[in-house]
């Protein structure tokens, strides 16, 4: 029997299928059409990155959820990482029901944690032991910097109900992200912290509570409204207060790494 919903997937950068895979192959048992499409530059020995435009990206996106939109009216999207402002345009643009933004890079921790991170994933290796000449995918870094500073302001005009979800432990995207991400939205929204989990949400140790909160998100019918409901660690909601009185809060952030 074929399946009357669908749900589009996105990875991260200079990742691939594999960092939504998990949560594809659970949303297919659960009687989704699943779609993890692999961004323009991102091939095996990612080769692409060298001159791929960010650009291409957007329309690899738009490109996937159209068809979608032929096949089912309307359907569901899920954005990992780079994948979440990715997500963000095409809400924006595209019939999409619901919108579930993981580890969505809103405030960095470091410029070089990020790119020693995305080099490592990139050749899996040490990023010591790397040339000097091959340790930055400049061109590529560029793009993405570029692309995250241009599709911030979209999170704001955002209309979809959201979850939005963010590892307390990331070492990439700093964890005040979700929080931040949750204050910009203006509709229905949620936001759950993993206490154990790092950046790579679908791969790490609370995968199923992952999994399970994203089916209760997006189980909820069309045109339920969800209000807004958050799960925060409690030092993040003293900090905030704290900085909310001093009117500093994206300041620090800032201070702390640096906001896309």
């Amino acid at each position: 029997m074929a399946s009357s919903k669908a749900c589009l997937l996105l990875h991260g950068f200079t990742g691939g299928p594999y960092e939504v895979q998990p949560l594809a192959k659970e949303l297919m048992l659960h009687g989704y059409a699943v779609r993890t499409p692999r961004l323009p530059g991102h091939d095996e020995r990612l080769v692409g990155l060298r001159t791929v435009h960010r650009r291409e990206w957007l329309d690899a996106v738009m490109k996937e959820g159209r068809r979608l939109e032929q096949q089912y009216g309307t359907f569901d999207l899920v954005g990992f990482s780079m994948g979440g402002l990715l997500a963000a345009y095409a809400a924006n643009r595209l019939r999409v029901r619901r919108l579930v933004l993981l580890g969505t890079p809103i405030v960095y921790v470091s410029p070089t944690r990020f790119v020693r991170a995305a080099v490592e994933r990139w050749r899996g290796a040490s990023f010591s032991k790397l040339p000097v000449k091959e340790r930055t995918p400049a061109h590529a870094v560029v793009q993405f910097l570029r692309l995250a500073k241009e599709l911030r302001p979209q999170l704001s005009r955002i209309r979809q109900p959201v979850l939005v979800v963010q590892g307390k432990t990331d070492p990439i995207v700093h964890p005040i992200s979700g929080r931040l991400l949750y204050h910009w939205l203006p509709g229905d929204k949620e936001l759950l912290y993993l206490p154990r989990s790092g950046h790579l949400l679908c791969l790490d140790q609370e995968a199923e509570l992952l999994f399970h909160q994203v089916k209760v998100f997006l189980d909820q019918p069309e045109g339920d409204g969800v209000g807004s409901t958050q799960s925060v660690p409690p030092e993040f909601e003293a900090a905030e207060k704290e900085e909310s009185a001093r009117g500093c809060w994206e300041e620090r952030a800032e201070e702390d790494g640096g906001i896309l």
